[in-house]
């Protein structure tokens, strides 16, 4: 069987697309491994049983302090020699990297020994890694279109693969707000946003008496905030449901009249695929200000409205907040334009280049 190596870095941004990835392969009935770090191995829990971990050497300049920074470039190359060595004992038709510091060995390794290579891009800029390898690669995927590339190459706008669950609610038809009760999600990163916390409550408690009695809030929030989170909404009259973590967004997502929500990759693929309108706030200090790249293709197409976090405050928010939900024609027309965004087979576009590749080689 062809062997697909997946490199993939620490966080859920680059290990979940590549977790799809690996299901659709095995389905074809590839082998597949996946090269990542101690950190990322923790992310790795929902890959199929079917492929085999392979934890590398790797490091970061982020993190540490000097004495771990020097050490840096010694323990890339440790790992750089051991991917070497296991590609020459076990040669993959194809290796992918998905981006983060865990993904350098494999990528390095199947550059000096040519095998064809591939990086996915989740976000509209890219990571410093995938920006290293995005000229020595044979294609380069990106999850947000457009993304910033180096001149000369060329991009494959192939989306950002989302779960299962979220497929399953693809295109699911949307309530227009009215005069009933409505469902206002709040999410920003599995461990919300303190931003967050700190504006959406009072923006809500500042809209008309009228509006504000019909919302039904479900907000992420970090542990230290859910006491006063749920206080405000309680002083406010509004009922709400305060976690440090939804383990059903994909349901509260299709079931929500409005989305507020950071601008994350696979935040804005999910509101994409399920079609919802939008107010999103790019986190500041992201890398590049790639947050504010990824929701550019929503705000464009009229599917969101973007606020920047320099920009934001309660009042602001709470006009936002009134005019989708006081609008139903527009709110559908938003939910409309984010659905024809999405991209449901963002999966089935990767496994064409993948499959491409094998062929080219």
């Amino acid at each position: 069987m062809p062997l697909l190596l997946i490199a993939a870095g620490g966080t859920g941004g680059h290990m979940f697309p590549a977790q799809a990835l690996a299901e659709a392969m095995i389905a074809k009935g590839w082998r597949v491994k996946l090269s990542t770090d101690p950190r990322g191995a923790r992310y790795a829990g929902g890959f199929p049983d079917a492929v085999q971990r392979v934890v590398v050497t790797s490091a970061t300049f982020a993190r540490g302090g000097a004495l771990a920074k020097l050490a840096v470039p010694f323990r890339i190359a440790g790992g750089i020699f051991a991917a070497l060595g296991a590609m020459i004992l076990d040669r993959p038709s194809v290796v992918v990297g998905f981006g983060g510091y865990p993904s350098i060995p494999a990528l390095t390794a199947a550059w000096v020994l040519r095998c064809p290579r591939m990086i996915h891009e989740q976000n509209g800029v890219l990571g410093r890694v995938n920006e290293i390898f995005a000229t020595h690669v044979d294609k380069v995927a990106c999850g947000t279109w457009p993304t910033a590339l180096p001149n000369g190459v060329e991009g494959n706008h192939t989306g950002n693969p989302v779960r299962g669950v979220v497929l399953d609610r693809a295109g699911s038809g949307y309530i227009t707000p009215g005069d009933y009760p409505m469902s206002l999600l709040v999410i920003g990163g599995s461990q919300g946003a303190r931003i967050l916390s700190d504006i959406v409550p009072d923006a809500v408690a500042r809209l008309p008496a009228a509006l504000r009695t019909l919302l039904r809030v479900a907000q992420q929030a970090r542990p230290e905030d859910i006491d006063r989170v749920s206080a405000a909404y309680s002083a406010a009259d509004v009922r709400a449901e305060i976690e440090p973590f939804f383990a059903d967004i994909p349901r509260r997502l299709s079931e929500a009249q409005l989305v507020i929500s950071r601008a994350g990759a696979s935040s804005v693929a999910d509101i994409s695929v399920i079609g919802r309108p939008s107010i999103l706030i790019p986190f500041a200090a992201a890398t590049g200000d790639h947050q504010t790249a990824n929701a550019a293709g929503l705000r464009d197409a009229g599917a969101a409205i973007v606020v920047a976090e320099n920009q934001l405050d309660a009042g602001v928010l709470s006009q936002h907040i009134a005019a989708i939900l006081s609008a139903p024609k527009a709110a559908l027309a938003m939910s409309q334009a984010a659905a024809r965004l999405g991209k449901p087979d963002a999966t089935d576009r990767l496994v064409a280049l993948v499959e491409a590749l094998v062929k080219k080689g």
